[in-house]
């Protein structure tokens, strides 16, 4: 090129929309994404076209650069890749969102697919204008015989074309800061950015003569080469504030019909349900694009840590476009599948190392289940079930297990459960000298998981061991005989009664065993599951949900007898309020004046005998 010369951008109607889409960025610090991406590009290209044997000249250590000038307020991105020539430069930068890397794509389609070819030249490019009030693109082509030239460009359609001295190959592009986004001058926000968008970049990237990249993350390498040790050494780079190292990861690596590869680590949940939404960071070709997946992955992978990269999710669009694309779509699917397949494959080869991760695990299964239809499916032959003696068991293992001695009159199983074996101790104690067993069920969300498994298995009932009496838990159909009298009943129904608070207690006869205790607290199966699944869901206050309780009395305990044959009312109160309190201290609901009344009474009647 031997002038210079002015011209006019093309912006066309039909390539018009994509330049708008750049104001649908959270944040104008992606356009550093965009160029280091773009210089990738230019990398990556002259690294394609030498695989060819298209170029024969030295390819030279391939790196991008930014380099800050606070003085005279500019950020340039060079690269020594691929260059333009003065017509590449009339054609990739005068033409808005014309994809120089679609095009040369198409070029060299089925060679050497891992060139990792990211960007979208125009529009990437044209991102450089958020933040400058004028920028200038140096570059020199790699072909022979041809100028460097200089672009310059403040925004508006017009430019400049003049030839350049430049003396190597490669691109420099060089923003001049705008007033308004001088925050972009200081060298501790260009790192910052640098450390999130581009860390994982595949060609080395300098800032202040320092590499911050990791060009080969374990994730793009082959998972025959990993050992356990680099797995875990990649999830303390992702997370270094992370003290704990994760149960164990899957390696995702698919080409068909969509290309995919990541990792995902399993950390320890144990009883929290804790989404944290930044753990699963989403990439496109070694290019960050989010760390807010909601509705990209399903919910429940929430749980897990990790990275995801695929070239099918587009890189220069919306969260929201992201979640109702059809690849991410397929991608979200198959993730779910590989998660299930892990876990399966792992109970399948250790079960015993299996079970000692269950308590961590429990809780990301059930969400699973709960949330996603075919991983409920998926997860019938390895969710485990854990007994109040620690034995676990599968599903089929445990319906097995119980099924001779917990089918009731209507030939349904029904499962006992606890969520706390020490407060429900007395109530497990009844259980197993009936022969039944009892399931330690205690995450936040066995509510919702027992309706889930209810309806996948409609002859099976949960019931929880403080629910209901064990007869009426575990109806055999079995007629019951009481010692006392319907009339007696009555009689001594008042005294009950009068010693507990109206409107949250309601009093029930029940033709117990003599073993069984006088009292019990029960709590309605149904309504309990429902306070519970409303207080997940944020729809009820913990404390300010009115409770409701029944009060069983055991017809056939001989203080039923004693207490109807006592002729003094005191003492019958004070012998229907003592086994009332006791009651209520085994559920832990016996608390402040009540309690010391308890305590004084319970005090004076040893005193007295």
């Amino acid at each position: 090129m031997s002038e210079k010369k002015q011209g006019t951008i093309s912006v066309q109607t039909e390539n018009i929309f994509p330049i708008i889409k750049k104001f649908l960025y959270s944040d104008h610090e992606i356009f550093l994404r965009e160029l280091v991406s773009n210089a990738v590009d230019a990398c990556q290209k002259l690294k394609t076209l030498v695989s060819v044997g298209e170029y024969q000249g030295e390819l030279g250590d391939l790196k991008v650069e930014i380099l800050l000038d606070e003085a005279a307020k500019t950020l340039t991105i060079r690269d020594n890749g691929i260059g333009m020539t003065a017509e590449e430069v009339e054609k990739y930068l005068n033409q808005v969102a014309f994809s120089g890397a679609r095009e040369f794509l198409e070029k060299y389609k089925g060679v050497n697919e891992g060139a990792n070819i990211i960007g979208h030249f125009g529009l990437g490019f044209y991102s450089a204008f958020m933040v400058s009030k004028q920028v200038e693109v140096i570059t020199q082509s790699y072909k022979e015989n041809t100028e460097a030239v200089k672009w310059t460009c403040d925004g508006s359609p017009e430019y400049t074309l003049e030839p350049a001295n430049k003396g190597n190959r490669g691109t420099d592009i060089i923003l001049h800061i705008a007033d308004d986004s001088e925050e972009f001058l200081k060298e501790s926000r260009i790192r910052d950015i640098l450390n999130k968008y581009c860390k994982f970049l595949p060609i080395e990237i300098y800032f202040k003569d320092k590499k911050i990249n990791n060009t080969t993350p374990a994730w793009v390498r082959k998972p025959a080469d990993l050992k356990e040790e680099d797995y875990t050494a990649f999830y303390r780079e992702l997370y270094p504030l992370t003290f704990e190292d994760p149960l164990f990861h899957i390696h995702l690596n698919v080409d068909y019909p969509f290309n995919l590869t990541g990792i995902l680590y399993f950390p320890k949940v144990k009883g929290q349900l804790e989404l944290q939404r930044n753990k699963i960071q989403l990439y496109s070709r070694q290019v960050f694009i989010t760390d807010s997946v909601e509705g990209i992955v399903p919910d429940f992978l929430m749980l897990l840590h990790g990275v995801i990269d695929s070239p099918d999710i587009p890189l220069n669009v919306s969260r929201s476009y992201l979640q109702s694309d059809s690849n991410v779509k397929k991608i979200s699917s198959h993730i779910s599948k590989k998660v299930a397949d892990k876990l399966q494959e792992l109970f399948k080869q250790n079960r015993e190392d299996f079970e000692k991760k269950w308590d961590d695990l429990k809780i990301f299964i059930e969400y699973g289940a709960i949330t996603d239809e075919k991983f409920a499916e998926r997860a019938t032959v390895f969710s485990l079930f854990k007994n109040i003696d620690g034995k676990y068991f599968t599903w089929e293992e445990y319906k097995k297990h119980i099924e001779a001695s917990q089918t009731n009159k209507d030939k349904n199983l029904v499962i006992l459960y606890t969520h706390h074996a020490e407060e429900h101790h007395s109530y497990i104690v009844a259980a197993k000298e009936r022969g039944y067993d009892v399931l330690v069920m205690d995450t936040p969300l066995t509510s919702h998981y027992l309706m889930k498994l209810e309806q996948m298995h409609s002859d099976v009932r949960f019931a929880r061991i403080d629910a209901d009496s064990l007869d009426k838990l575990i109806d055999k159909g079995v007629e019951k005989i009481s010692k006392l009298s319907e009339e007696q009943k009555k009689q001594l129904l008042p005294i009950f009664e009068d010693q507990v608070e109206k409107g949250k207690f309601m009093m029930q006869w029940e033709d117990l065993s003599e073993t069984d205790q006088p009292v019990i607290v029960t709590q309605s199966e149904f309504m309990r599951r429902m306070n519970e699944m409303n207080m997940l869901g944020g729809k009820a206050i913990p404390g300010e949900t009115p409770e409701f309780y029944s009060l069983v009395l055991n017809s056939n305990h001989p203080l039923m007898t004693r207490i109807l044959l006592q002729t003094e009312k005191e003492k019958q109160i004070q012998m229907a309020k003592q086994a009332i309190d006791l009651a209520l201290l085994s559920r832990n609901l016996l608390k402040g004046e009540k309690l010391t009344e308890f305590i004084k009474r319970s005090t004076e009647m040893i005193g007295s005998n």
